[in-house]
Order: structure tokens, then C-alpha cells, then sequence
């Protein structure tokens, strides 16, 4: 799977010229959309699928460590990848970097769980075993 790739906009920096913090969590969102819209893809799924079979993934948790920053102009590379997945919960790890340089811009942890949509939760092992199987099939060892 390719990274995803983010052009910082001037809307997203805040007073100092740098990318105001908050929006690290966005692009951590944007790379699990394309991660998912990757696995799902290959098996004949799209990402918005998953609401219309009747599930959710909500963000349980989030974390994020900066470690240098991100100014307008720049283009950032997030690797997403899943860490841990048991068939109810998922959690996901985000590396970012300056596309140009390499260099370390971030990185971060989302846990999620899938729940149906009376908001109990949904085991996609019995319920969605097509999406269990490309998800499990994609666990990396943690970070």
C-alpha cells in the first residue's frame, strides 16, 4: 500500500506559521480512511460500505507525539498501520514525514472498536468475515 500524502494548507498553521496541533489527528483520520479503502477495495468493498452494512468504527482513543513541525507548503507521507486487531477492537499506528526530507513530523496510536449500528458491539468474525479476514491479514507487529 502506498502512503498517504498530505500538502499542508495555510488554513492549517496557526499564528507562529507552523501546523497548529490538532490537525495531526485529521491526518492520522486520513490515512485510516485510505488504509481501510485499501483493504476493503481488494475485496471488492469500499470504505463507505462499511456504514451501509450497518457498522462503525469509533475512535476509542488517540495519541500523538510531536516531534518536529510541519509548515504551509510542505507535503507529509502517513504510514498507517495496524497494530493490533482481535475482531472488535482495532488499534492503528501513525508514523508522518516530511515527504521532501524524511525527516519525523509525528507519530501516533488510534484505538477503535466496531459496534453495529444499535451501538453494541459487532464481532466481524461472525458477523462480517470478509472484513475480518482483511483486516487480520494486515496486523504488523507493534510499534
Amino acid at each position: 500500500m502506498n502512503p498517504c500524502e498530505h500538502k499542508v494548507q495555510y488554513y492549517e498553521t496557526d499564528g507562529m506559521g507552523i501546523v497548529h496541533h490538532s490537525n495531526y489527528i485529521r491526518w492520522f483520520e486520513e490515512a485510516r480512511v485510505d488504509l481501510l479503502d485499501f483493504l476493503l477495495g481488494r475485496g471488492g468493498f469500499v470504505y463507505d460500505r462499511i456504514e451501509a452494512e450497518g457498522y462503525s468504527g469509533p475512535v476509542l482513543e488517540v495519541a500523538c507525539q510531536y516531534k518536529t513541525m510541519s509548515r504551509f507548503g510542505e507535503t507529509v507521507r502517513i504510514e498507517a498501520t495496524i497494530t493490533q486487531y482481535n475482531g472488535v477492537r482495532m488499534t492503528l499506528h501513525y508514523d508522518v514525514f516530511d515527504k521532501a526530507t524524511g525527516e519525523v513530523r509525528c507519530t501516533g496510536d488510534s484505538r477503535h472498536c466496531f459496534i453495529n449500528s444499535d451501538g453494541h458491539p459487532a464481532i466481524l468474525r461472525r458477523c462480517w468475515p470478509e472484513f475480518d479476514a482483511a483486516l487480520a491479514s494486515h496486523v504488523t507487529a507493534e510499534k
